[in-house]
């Protein structure tokens, strides 16, 4: 790894002793900053994701104005599917569509094999770009989506409240799926060690939609498939966070995946979960992201609040429970980042 100005993100991921505990927040890059939105009204967002020195200059926006310990590639998840060969098509106030959802075994013959210096070289050069600019302040994260996520995606063909689609997929039709969670797995370790090889200190497996699956389905459709695809990641040190949003249930397992780190949404309490799994990983999280709409004030004292209840020692990285909401004010996420490097301090001595 090239030597880091801040390296406190990693040393915390890897349990490391740090003087302070490090932060960094979900969608950092994003529309809720008004140089993101400049830059995004000269281009839409896939092309954005395509176009390197774009989302070198979104990433690391935060950095310079949010003052972040880490900095996340501009990129989505939906990048995977689009390269095995699915049309995707991002409608403004709708979000993602793949026009052709995998429904069948003919759908999912179409799929293509994908070698990420190919396919998806773009995120690799926007790495590298962002890896120069950033010139060692911070560390740099790579991602990709959980295997189980992704298929929910390609088989919805949109966002879903109910997730019907999904759920009549695996229960009809599953061999299918497991063959298809399989390929995709393949696919997101080859991407992250691609990402790791391109730059990347660090990476995460956004598993979004975990928590939608009951314990039994989850531990037979996205647990093995997050295990598969960290065993399959190359890498030195580079630390491995695990976010499976909603998933009280699978914490204990989620600890022994492989990962380094497991991020907690807002809903789950730290101070239980690191007494249940901290002795093993890193914990990631987890202020409401709601919160940010409140005044400094109340925003200082539910970071006190998450950083006492982790209390004391390394192995926190302070985040929010999920991705930053566009409506926030930049100036109380600027609040909250210094809030937690001014009064993590004292758990550190």
């Amino acid at each position: 790894m090239n030597k880091l100005k801040n390296d406190l993100f990693l040393k915390a991921c890897l349990k490391q002793k740090t003087e302070r505990t490090p932060v960094w927040v979900m969608r950092q890059a994003g529309r809720y900053l008004p140089e993101y939105r400049a830059v995004r009204a000269k281009a839409d967002f896939l092309t954005m994701c395509k176009t390197p020195e774009l989302a070198c200059e979104v990433t690391v926006q935060p950095v310079d104005l949010i003052g972040v310990d880490a900095a996340i590639i501009f990129s989505d998840i939906l990048v995977i599917p689009e390269a095995m060969g699915m049309e995707l098509i991002m409608e403004e106030g709708r979000g993602p569509v793949f026009p052709e959802p995998v429904r069948d075994s003919a759908s999912a013959a179409k799929l293509k094999k994908v070698d990420p210096f190919k396919e998806l070289n773009y995120v690799m050069e926007a790495l590298r770009q962002t890896k120069t600019a950033l010139d060692g302040r911070v560390p740099l994260i790579g991602f990709t989506g959980s295997p189980w996520t992704l298929l929910t995606y390609m088989v919805e063909g949109k966002g879903s409240k109910t997730f019907s689609v999904i759920k009549n997929f695996i229960y009809n039709q599953p061999k299918l799926a497991h063959e298809l969670l399989t390929e995709i797995s393949v696919v997101a370790s080859a991407y992250l060690s691609a990402q790791i090889e391109s730059g990347a200190d660090a990476v995460q497996i956004f598993d979004t939609w975990g928590g939608i699956l009951s314990p039994r389905d989850y531990n037979e459709f996205s647990l093995p498939y997050i295990e598969m695809v960290i065993e399959g990641v190359k890498r030195k040190k580079h630390p491995v966070i695990v976010f499976s949003k909603g998933a009280h249930f699978a914490l204990k397992k989620l600890s022994k995946s492989g990962a380094d780190v497991v991020g907690l949404d807002w809903t789950m309490d730290i101070k239980k979960v690191r007494k249940e799994i901290g002795s093993r990983v890193a914990l990631q999280g987890n202020l409401d992201p709601t919160l940010l709409y409140a005044s400094p004030e109340r925003i200082k004292e539910e970071v006190k609040a998450v950083l006492k209840a982790y209390g004391k020692g390394t192995g926190h990285v302070f985040n929010l429970g999920h991705g930053i909401h566009p409506d926030t004010d930049p100036e109380n996420l600027k609040a909250m980042v210094n809030f937690v490097k001014t009064e993590s301090v004292k758990y550190h001595k």
